[in-house]
């Protein structure tokens, strides 16, 4: 009886194994490289969402020998460059054959060695600074690139709000925050603006002083690339002290975060991004539909999401981000690390979030940006233009 009754545990524990290789031809394995925590943790979550309903939608990957199952593994980097290389490392050894991610350009920089010494192809998804890519022939990227978008946002400032002066505030030693601040300043002199910056060290919390410097500075535009976590700060401390000077900030403060942080005040806060939830476009439509629907129907993913079903354009960018890697997954005809490596610069991809393809440094063809702008009575974003390479010529 206890032979026979081991028999059936056997057969009960190799039940799953049978299936997995009856229906499918094995297993790939995604990594997705993001912070779940720190400072871009609610970003890292909202991206991360994106890549999840991508799986939920497309699970499978058919190659020639056959179909597929697609395995996600997460790691959280902490939003720390320390911590960045360790949690990297993990993606290698549990055996990615791609990674994805990270939403923050200074761990993605941190952790670009470590892809590179395991052979393995990193998407970046919101990464938007040059040096994510510059010198790591194994990292890619979906989106468009910092000294594009602090050009945008230096034309918007003038063209928006007749601004002259600006005043720039940035984590100190972040190179999302700074590289940025820097494009934008570049691009404001260029178009005979003057600019003030400073820089702030982590683990601020007081942003009197810096609110203060912009107001004395005779600033018209406040230009604040930062995190979530400090941007809601800055946000009802500005309100608290009275300051309307109109604020900028790059493609992180597209977060409900930032909403409910404005609700109620009188602040003008515009920033650029990447996706516009209201695009009537029918691949964007069929993805916000979607992803709403998936969203409402599990609290935790609600709640990861902000607890409401507004969509971000990391969500967007993390779906088209794992559908890219099932196309380099596609052309390679494998999960092979080298195979991916020698054939991911051709993947050509028409994404939710526009058409996506690779130039000769690994980053995606991007040539405009959304401008969107917080309605504080309904906490929620409208779309004011689009901007592109060409509006900023003439």
């Amino acid at each position: 009886m206890k032979k026979f009754l081991s028999l059936i545990l056997i057969l009960a524990m190799l039940l799953p194994t049978m299936a997995l290789a009856e229906d499918y031809a094995g297993e790939i394995v995604i990594g997705i490289y993001e912070p779940a925590s720190g400072p871009n943790g609610a970003g890292g979550k909202q991206e991360t969402l994106g890549i999840y309903y991508a799986n939920y939608v497309a699970p499978t990957v058919e190659l020639s020998d056959g179909v597929y199952k697609v395995k996600l593994v997460e790691v959280d980097n902490q939003s720390s460059n320390d911590k960045a290389p360790s949690a990297a490392q993990q993606l290698v050894s549990e055996g990615s054959s791609i990674v994805l991610g990270s939403y923050g350009s200074g761990v993605s920089i941190a952790a670009a060695d470590i892809f590179d010494a395991g052979g393995v192809v990193a998407i970046g998804i919101s990464c938007t600074n040059p040096q994510v890519t510059l010198g790591n022939p194994l990292y890619y990227r979906i989106c468009y690139l910092d000294p594009f978008q602090g050009t945008v946002l230096a034309n918007f400032a003038k063209d928006e709000f007749n601004a002259t002066k600006a005043y720039t505030l940035a984590q100190l030693g972040n190179d999302y925050d700074v590289g940025l601040a820097h494009y934008f300043s570049k691009a404001f002199e260029e178009l005979g603006g003057e600019v003030k910056g400073e820089e702030f060290p982590l683990g601020t919390s007081d942003f009197t002083a810096y609110l203060t410097s912009a107001v004395n500075s005779g600033a018209e535009v406040i230009f604040a690339p930062t995190s979530t976590e400090f941007a809601s700060q800055i946000i009802t401390q500005a309100a608290a002290n009275g300051i309307t000077i109109p604020i900028l900030a790059g493609d992180t403060w597209d977060s409900s975060v930032i909403l409910k942080a404005a609700e109620g005040t009188d602040l003008s806060i515009s920033v650029s991004t990447f996706f516009d939830e209201g695009d009537t476009g029918a691949a964007a439509a069929e993805f916000v539909k979607g992803f709403k629907a998936w969203l409402n129907d599990n609290p935790e993913k609600l709640a990861n999401n902000g607890g409401n079903d507004i969509v971000a354009a990391v969500s967007a960018l993390g779906y088209d981000g794992y559908m890219v890697a099932l196309e380099a997954l596609k052309l390679a005809d494998s999960g092979d690390r080298d195979d991916i490596a020698d054939t991911v610069a051709e993947v050509t991809y028409e994404g939710v979030t526009g058409f996506i393809a690779f130039d000769e440094n690994g980053d995606a063809k991007r040539d405009q940006a959304f401008i969107i702008k917080s309605d504080n009575e309904t906490a929620s974003w409208k779309f004011v233009k689009v901007q592109s390479v060409s509006d900023i010529s003439k």
